[in-house]
């Protein structure tokens, strides 16, 4: 059997891989053909689909404000974009903003990102302990000195609606969806030149992008690239019902790191471990004990009415934990100069996927960035020491 050959083969074919599929096919100057290799076509254990579905506007750098500042337009126009015939879509965007509180003791932080985004007119504004209780009169304040609010075009969606609407799209574009996995690559020391699948299959590429999300580094490795410092890392969501709505309620983080927000009639919470104690994990095995010992005391603290809060679902998922910076790598290897990395997204990949699917269709289709510059996210910002820490990771 003759080898298929592909213009674009994307390794991952969750939100990032299906924007990138997306955006580089609807662009007019593109007439190649597109592949994207997907294990698991229903997302059932994507991280995207496991996800809060946050998307905001409150970072500390300026490259995920513009990021984000593009991503909630385009969710809020979707149907001008991913609508396929007539056929809506809909990814159920609550706007209801997002809530950074903080103690006296974070206030300086809270400050400067403040005037980072204002700068890039983000929809933010910081309110004060007495106009916090006003505004939302079920936060307990007692601890809090102010807030960073979000407000309008923050919120959340449906994660797995919009990964969806990204790959329905692509393929009524021409994208080819392959269901296999990779296990190697057949390159030399410039180039990527076949993807081979568990199936037996080899393609041959032009260009390979890897969006393999928690496995971006061994699909790297594949590649001889052994130094791509993005890393496995599970994060637990717990479902509780409450007795009591919460009026106006958008997603809270605490200062704590804990973070609350409502799912239809109930609320969605989690916390991120400490790093001195967040290992490699691939499995999705529960541990409750975060809920009873950690976060319900936290979220009781913080709303009061919590206090009798019942636990009736949950689950596990997995950042793609870029363990250098906590930010994107996008761009091109430096040496294997037709691979390119679209990774480390840190837990907010899924806000970000409308800008970055049109970044990595740039550099496809141009050879450079058009809109946003992205460059300062290159892979060798990490052999230069130029690393690009983002403060707000929730």
């Amino acid at each position: 059997m003759k080898n298929q050959t592909y213009d674009i083969i994307i390794v991952g074919g969750a939100v990032i891989g299906s924007s990138i599929a997306y955006f580089t096919a609807s662009n007019p100057t593109f007439q190649g053909k597109i592949a994207v290799i997907e294990k698991d076509p229903t997302y059932a254990q994507s991280s995207t689909s496991l996800s809060a579905g946050g998307i905001r506007q409150q970072f500390s750098n300026p490259e995920n404000i513009l990021i984000s500042k593009f991503g909630v337009q385009f969710l809020k126009n979707i149907n001008n974009y991913l609508k396929v015939d007539n056929d809506p879509v809909n990814i159920d965007f609550e706007e209801n903003g997002y809530l950074f509180l903080a103690s006296k003791k974070g206030i300086p932080v809270l400050e400067k990102n403040h005037a980072t985004q204002t700068s890039l007119e983000a929809d933010v504004e910081i309110l004060n302990a007495d106009q916090l209780k006003e505004k939302f009169n079920w936060l307990n304040v007692d601890d809090l000195a102010a807030g960073s609010f979000g407000y309008p075009n923050s919120g959340w969606l449906d994660a797995h609606c919009l990964t969806l609407a990204f790959k329905n799209k692509a393929k009524s574009l021409g994208v080819t969806y392959i269901e296999d996995s990779v296990i190697d690559f057949n390159s030399d020391h410039h180039q990527v030149k076949q993807v081979v699948l568990e199936s037996g299959a080899v393609l041959n590429g032009g260009k390979i992008i890897n969006a393999a999300g928690a496995q971006a580094a061994k699909v790297s490795k594949m590649a001889g690239i052994n130094d791509l410092p993005v890393h496995s890392r599970k994060r637990f969501i717990f479902l509780f019902k409450c007795n009591d709505q919460l009026p106006g309620c958008p997603l809270v983080v605490d200062p704590t790191g804990a973070y609350f927000r409502p799912e239809g009639q109930n609320f969605i919470c989690g916390i991120s471990p400490p790093e001195d104690n967040d290992p490699d994990c691939e499995d999705y095995y529960m541990d409750y004990s975060v809920f009873e010992d950690e976060l319900w005391p936290i979220l009781a603290e913080r709303v009061p009415v919590f206090e009798t809060i019942k636990r009736t679902s949950s689950w596990a998922g997995h950042y793609a934990y870029n363990v250098k910076d906590q930010n994107a790598i996008i761009g091109a290897h430096p040496e294997k100069t037709n691979f390119y990395f679209a990774n480390g997204f840190s837990g907010h990949g899924l806000q970000q996927s409308p800008a970055v699917g049109r970044a990595v269709s740039e550099l496809i289709n141009f050879g450079s960035y058009q809109t946003i510059d992205l460059n300062n996210f290159r892979f060798e910002r990490f052999a230069e020491n130029k690393l690009v820490k983002e403060v707000n990771i929730v």
